[in-house]
């Protein structure tokens, strides 16, 4: 996070664009033209929204990656909606024409009341954050969940391309899932389809009960067995986060190390078990940064088929394709090429 002195730096430009975006909106026009020309904006930019950093990138009409930026997330709401506006700003000014944005959060939209839920970024919950952009830029604002957006983008032109069903998973400081179903996004009534992450742990051992605490109130909850903090704490105590270097370890021949990722994956089958059960994707595609530990793309084919309820099991394990820009990718695809 920035320090407080950028914060309220922020916080003082959030007042300055808001009065600039009663004052004057931004028009959906291109320069030098007097026509509303919504069906010709040729880029989207789509904005990764995380606890500790923004990253905004425009894609053009072919899906190529043109500009992408990243910074820290600043503390606060109102800072944090300022930097995002200005990166917007940034990025249009660069590219020489106004885009649709699409931002990928790491929470969800209710339904309900309209206001961020389920965010493990607190200070989004009880927000309007798409409605708050909306009038920091002038137009509309697509929000969806990080998860649903990284699925979206590898499910457009990534390692899904091609599949009916995909299902996306999230694992990294947390533990989140996204379904897209023939090229559209799959939200359920309440907004929460595919957050597996916060199901408890399938078919627990007597060890394994009653499960960590998880942020959510509950406790045992697949994203305190599964996401990179659990991983590094199960290895290497309550104070370790980073389970990055475990691979190198196991390899090196640190049993500690081989046995707590033999763990993690019989515990990730045991959860995508319940995925395939209950949707049977085309493919599940790993992302995060724990999806970069090749051995999962191994060991989860032989794992998974022992909990599934099939005479077989072949569902494709498959890594991302775009790396840490599939979740920015994803928030730009919330709105079609035009």
């Amino acid at each position: 996070m920035a320090g407080a002195g950028a914060g309220a730096q922020a916080a003082t430009d959030m007042a300055r664009l808001r009065k600039a975006a009663i004052e004057k909106p931004v028009s959906l026009e291109p320069r030098g033209s007097g026509h509303h020309t919504r069906g010709m904006v040729r880029h989207r930019i789509g904005i990764d929204l995380g606890g500790t950093k923004i990253e905004v990138a425009a894609l053009a009409p072919d899906g190529a990656l043109r500009v992408r930026r990243r910074i820290a997330t600043p503390e606060g709401y109102e800072a944090t909606l300022a930097a995002m506006a200005t990166l917007v700003r940034e990025v249009e000014r660069e590219l020489g024409e106004t885009c649709t944005v699409g931002i990928g959060i790491p929470g969800t939209i209710s339904p309900a009341t309209g206001l961020v839920k389920n965010a493990n970024s607190t200070v989004l919950n009880g927000r309007a954050l798409d409605r708050d952009m909306a009038a920091l830029l002038g137009r509309e604002v697509r929000a969806e969940n990080d998860a649903n957006c990284f699925a979206l983008s590898e499910a457009a032109d990534g390692a899904g391309a091609g599949c009916r069903v995909v299902f996306g998973v999230i694992l990294g400081t947390g533990c989140g899932g996204g379904i897209v179903a023939d090229g559209a996004v799959l939200r359920g009534r309440q907004r929460v389809a595919g957050e597996w992450g916060h199901n408890s742990l399938p078919w627990p051992n007597p060890d394994e009960l009653p499960g960590p605490p998880c942020w959510c109130g509950r406790s045992g909850c697949l994203e305190t067995w599964l996401s990179g903090p659990s991983l590094a704490r199960d290895c290497d105590g309550p104070e370790a986060r980073d389970a990055s270097e475990l691979p190198a370890r196991a390899a090196a021949g640190d049993a500690r190390a081989r046995a707590a990722l033999d763990r993690h994956a019989d515990r990730l089958a045991r959860g995508l078990a319940h995925v395939v059960n209950l949707l049977d994707p085309d493919c599940i595609v790993l992302g995060g940064g724990l999806s970069n530990m090749a051995h999962l793309y191994t060991a989860l084919p032989a794992l998974l088929p022992r909990h599934v309820f099939s005479d077989v099991c072949d569902t494709p394990i498959l890594p991302n394709r775009h790396g840490d820009s599939s979740g920015v990718r994803g928030a730009a695809w919330l709105w079609p090429a035009e």
